[in-house]
Parts: structure tokens; C-alpha cells; sequence
């Protein structure tokens, strides 16, 4: 029996790490895919975002806009504005020779506000993008020469924070997005990446898909490009950059959301899902669907722990060890010892999803938003 406790913790462990440490390892053993890149006509294209009370990032936005425009004369852009009760939309209706702005006459939520931009699309392309990333304006020639390959579909940016060391929540999710843009990259190398984040992606207009308002836009419309069998591919060299979220109470409630929709948008891609190709099923369930298990994973293999304790040094010393152990790391976190905060921060992220997948699970969606406190 304490043998078997022990294989068990073992085995959480392994589920636990398998995501970030042995499944990139898996990757860059799988065969490449190079790209069919070549000079081609520039493709039309339109750049979109939707915006909700973001006055703050609006005037750095349509700067950023401007320098991208001077670098591209040929690129549209256009806004959808959920209804904010701050002075976004006057902003941004201040540059109509600049930006085609809509307005909201109620909130909406993002997938319906990009949903009507996608519906108003005349160009052959479509770059997404949100209201407070900035994009460096020489990179959309870049994004744009990835589809001279007829097999692309969809392309993702490489999104840095540009706040790492602001905070220690800023620096635990700059650290956890540098991993996910590995895998990210490493994934497309034999194929397609498992979904694009809503910083910057870009698509052709031709596979936009129907989004459900209370989904994720992002991951059900970059999704759509692995379905109708296309590569939706990683750019290294696109780059976009974003003030992570600096609140340890912000970036909770931001990543509870996130899984909670995430969830929802799996539950509604299953069906198309299950009749992916075998890798990049394997890919899917590697890269998202183990990590949305983390927390239970870690508990269950606490207690299979604890249990071989107390089976092979009594119950008494098992509990002592573990109560122990616990308060160490809540005094370390607290007294900032470094590495410890970093893990404690990460411990509450895992939960953060595991609450945002229970959410799902009570029929919850999380279909509005509201800007995170970045400083």
C-alpha cells in the first residue's frame, strides 16, 4: 500500500509538470514543417479591437495606430466600443480619419463586439488585437508575409510584457507567458499551435466562424483555421507588448474568468475537436486541457503524500510535517523570500482556474469585461 501511495504521488507530479517541462521536450522531437514562405502582393487587411473604459491606453493606442499606418498606408483599422461610461469612445470618434469606430448602444461583450467588426470586414485579412497592446508597427509587413503560404490560415503574434519587474504577479505571468510563447512555437514547428491569444492573432476573413457571445473569441475563431484544415502558425519575430496585470487580487479574478470561459469554449468545440487529426489532438489535450487540472492534481498528490507519511511514520508526524511545511511556505511568501512568493503566486493562479472551471460547471459565462489594474 505505501508503495502504491507513493507511485500515485508520483504519477500527480508527473501530470502536474508534464505541461510545461516534458511536453516541449515531446515537441521538438515531432517532425518540422518549414514554411512556404515567398514575395506575394500584400494581401488586404484590417486591423480591430474592442475597447471598454480604456481612456488610459486610447491616446498611446491611436499613436500606435498612426506609426503603424505611416509604416503601411494600406492597413484599415476599426473599433468596437462596449457601451464604456468613461471617454473612450470620444477618444477614439476624434480620428475617423484614422479609425472606423461603432459604438455599442448596450454592453455586449467582446465575442459579439468582433463578431459585428468581422461582419463590416471587407480585407482579405484580419489582424485582432486589444486595446491596450501596442503593436511594433514594422512587424505587420512580417505578419502579413506568413501568408504568402497558401496552407496558412492564421497567425499568431509573440505578445511580452513590457511591466515584468513592476510587481511580483507582473513577473510570475511574464514568466508563465514566455513558456507559453515557447510552446506556442514549438507547436507550430510541426504543424499548428493549439489556439491564438486575443493580444495579436491575425486570420483570413474567409474562416472567421459564428461566435457564441459568452465564448472566447479568440480561441474559437484562431481554432476554426485547425478545423477547415489550415496552419495557424507562431511568428517570433511579430511582436506586441502589454503592462501585465500588477494586482495580485486583479490578475485572480482575471485568470477565474479566463478559465471559465476557456471551459465554456471547449464544451462548444468538442464536437469538432474529437475529429482533429491524432497530433493535434495530443497537442490540444497537452497544452490545455491537463493544465486546467493543475490545483486538483497538487492537492491529490498532498494527500497520497501525507497518507504514505502517516502509513510509514505515524499519523501524528504526518500532519506535523504537512502543517509544518504549509506555514513555512505562507511565511517565506509573505516575508518575499524569492522563489517561494514566485511559487506561492503560482499556487494561486492553479487556483484561480480551478475556480473558473467549477464556475463553468454551474453555468456561469463571464460574457462582459472590465480592464484589469495594470499599476
Amino acid at each position: 500500500m505505501p508503495v502504491a501511495l507513493l507511485v500515485g504521488t508520483a504519477v500527480t507530479l508527473f501530470v502536474l509538470f508534464y505541461p510545461y517541462v516534458l511536453y516541449p521536450w515531446l515537441l521538438r522531437a515531432l517532425r518540422s514543417r518549414p514554411l512556404n514562405i515567398k514575395p506575394a502582393p500584400p494581401p488586404t487587411v484590417t486591423l480591430v479591437f474592442c475597447a471598454y473604459n480604456e481612456e488610459r491606453s486610447i491616446p498611446t493606442k491611436i499613436q500606435n495606430l498612426r506609426d503603424i499606418r505611416a509604416r503601411s498606408p494600406e492597413v484599415k483599422f476599426a473599433c468596437y466600443v462596449d457601451k464604456s461610461t468613461d471617454h473612450t469612445l470620444d477618444l477614439l470618434q476624434a480620428h475617423p480619419d484614422l479609425i472606423d469606430t461603432y459604438a455599442a448602444t448596450e454592453r455586449t461583450g467582446k465575442a459579439l463586439g468582433m463578431r459585428e467588426l468581422a461582419k463590416r470586414c471587407q480585407s482579405q485579412i484580419m489582424i485582432f488585437t486589444d486595446a491596450n497592446v501596442m503593436v511594433r508597427p514594422e512587424d505587420v509587413v512580417k505578419l502579413l508575409g506568413y501568408f504568402s503560404d497558401p496552407a496558412v490560415g492564421g497567425v499568431c503574434g509573440t505578445l511580452i510584457y513590457a511591466n515584468a519587474n513592476e510587481s511580483p504577479t507582473a513577473s510570475t505571468s511574464s514568466l508563465y507567458w514566455r513558456i507559453e510563447e515557447t510552446i506556442k512555437g514549438l507547436e507550430s514547428r510541426s504543424g499548428s499551435t493549439m489556439g491564438a491569444d486575443g493580444s495579436l492573432f491575425a486570420m483570413r476573413r474567409e474562416l472567421y466562424p459564428e461566435v457564441p457571445d459568452h465564448l472566447l473569441d479568440d480561441l474559437t475563431a484562431s481554432m476554426a483555421i485547425v478545423f477547415k484544415g489550415y496552419r495557424l502558425v507562431s511568428a517570433p519575430d511579430v511582436l506586441a507588448y502589454e503592462n501585465a496585470v500588477t494586482v495580485e487580487a486583479e490578475e485572480f479574478r482575471r485568470r477565474r474568468r479566463i478559465a471559465c470561459r476557456a471551459f465554456n469554449t471547449h464544451r462548444y468545440l468538442r464536437p469538432q475537436l474529437a475529429r482533429m487529426s491524432r497530433l493535434d489532438r495530443f497537442k490540444y489535450v497537452s497544452h490545455r486541457v491537463i493544465r486546467w487540472y493543475g490545483f486538483p492534481t497538487m492537492v491529490l498528490g498532498v494527500v497520497l503524500f501525507d497518507l504514505f507519511l502517516a502509513m510509514t511514520c505515524g499519523a501524528i508526524i504526518a500532519v506535523v510535517i504537512l502543517a509544518g511545511t504549509l506555514a513555512l511556505i505562507l511565511l517565506a511568501a509573505k516575508a518575499r523570500v524569492p522563489g517561494v512568493e514566485r511559487m506561492a503566486q503560482v499556487l494561486n493562479l492553479l487556483w484561480a482556474t480551478s475556480l473558473g472551471i467549477w464556475d463553468a460547471c454551474r453555468g456561469e459565462t463571464y460574457q462582459t469585461w472590465k480592464p484589469a489594474e495594470t499599476r
